[in-house]
């Protein structure tokens, strides 16, 4: 028996690609158009977002957020952007390519996650303009108020990369809404598949309308009347040439309505999946934090707990060794840790320098893997994974 991160690309996959087809058939435009606009408006009310801007992956969502917050001015060329430094390389990316400083922070081992305490170590050697944190594998720490409410105290700005946690909820509020912005991912294996996809969420108006610029060629097409009319004013566009005004830095970073399609025909099984992986992730860390050759995992903390792969940190090489030998030859898939300690890639390396530190993610980076939480897995899959952990 072969148990693999995911089972399938979709939940009830046949069901879907069948609707699909149909879908297919009968849509008279399949660029983004209506139902991506009404997708948004949905997504954001589930969200508890005041606004949603839907784009073609999480990675684009980063990006995007970025630039649009250069261009409104409040991120400035060699700001310095603290970030999460166990995470996924689209986190770290846009600040290396759109010229501001990225400034890794160590994570806990036992929430994955930045701290206060992680955090305010690097704020006192550099000038942190934002914290650009990663909300990993469903979990965020139990300091996350607090770092919340020390980065509003100090005119940190704070946004969120939620593409691992979407719907983990923490203090009766849902992670992704703790940030000025924070994106969202339904890559294939993520907690539901839309192939590829990716969402920007907030409550500001004025960040708003520049991500729905910047997603499209940095015109205003996709803006509504009024903003419209506002933005034209203020550069005294009119008539003809209004609709082909460039009006800032901009990328193509649009969806199309066959990904809206997959979202709602997969959005019906999503509290439902989100419940199993939940109870699955509560027997599993139990099995993890009963066995002394772990480090232990936290998660008492969080209110609805939403991941899909379930991480393990040997407490030494050697036992690292043992377990993965062990995973592999049960045929379980196993990966990484998400990408590593970021400072310890080659293409970190290349541009920065080597971080040689003992660094919580550092450890992980060299001890850790994880294997899946899919809602799909039977209970003779489940019992086999427990087995794996004793």
């Amino acid at each position: 028996m072969k148990v693999n991160l995911i089972k399938s690309s979709f939940y009830n996959e046949q069901e879907t690609k069948d609707n699909l087809c149909a879908f297919i058939q009968w849509a008279q435009q399949l660029s983004m158009s209506q139902y991506c606009k009404k997708f948004e408006e949905m997504f954001a009310v589930r969200q508890w977002r005041k606004y949603c801007v839907f784009l073609n992956s999480g990675s684009s969502a980063n990006l995007i957020l970025i630039q649009s917050l250069l261009n409104l001015g409040r991120l400035q060329k060699g700001d310095k952007v603290a970030f999460s430094s166990l995470t996924w390389a689209t986190n770290t990316m846009p600040l290396i390519q759109l010229w501001l400083v990225p400034i890794p922070v160590d994570v806990q081992l036992t929430t994955f996650n930045v701290s206060l305490s992680s955090f305010k170590k690097v704020v006192e050697t550099n000038n942190i303009k934002a914290l650009f944190i990663t909300n990993l594998l469903g979990w965020c720490d139990d300091s996350f108020w607090e770092i919340y409410n020390y980065c509003v105290e100090n005119n940190i700005i704070i946004l969120e990369d939620n593409c691992e946690s979407m719907w983990t909820v923490f203090a009766g509020k849902k992670l992704g809404n703790y940030s000025l912005a924070s994106t969202f991912s339904t890559f294939v294996w993520h907690h539901m598949s839309t192939i590829e996809w990716g969402m920007v969420c907030t409550d500001d108006s004025d960040l708003y309308d520049m991500l729905v610029m910047v997603r499209a060629h940095g015109r205003d097409r996709n803006m509504n009347p009024e903003r419209q009319q506002i933005i034209r004013q203020k550069n005294c566009i009119n008539g003809f040439y209004s609709k082909y005004t460039f009006y800032t830095l901009w990328y193509n970073l649009r969806p199309n309505e066959i990904t809206w399609f997959l979202w709602c025909e997969q959005l019906q099984y999503l509290d439902w999946t989100i419940k199993i992986r939940n109870d699955n992730a509560k027997l599993f860390i139990a099995a993890i934090n009963k066995n002394t050759d772990f480090y232990q995992l936290k998660i008492d903390h969080i209110d609805l707990f939403s991941n899909f792969a379930i991480p393990m940190i040997c407490k030494s090489s050697e036992k690292f060794e043992y377990y993965l030998k062990k995973f592999e030859q049960a045929w379980v898939e196993i990966r990484p840790i998400v990408w590593w300690d970021i400072t310890q890639q080659l293409f970190w390396k290349s541009v920065y320098w080597e971080h040689k530190q003992e660094t919580n993610a550092k450890l992980i980076h060299e001890q850790g893997f994880y294997f899946g939480n899919s809602p799909e897995y039977t209970e003779e899959e489940i019992n086999l994974l427990l087995s794996l952990l004793n």
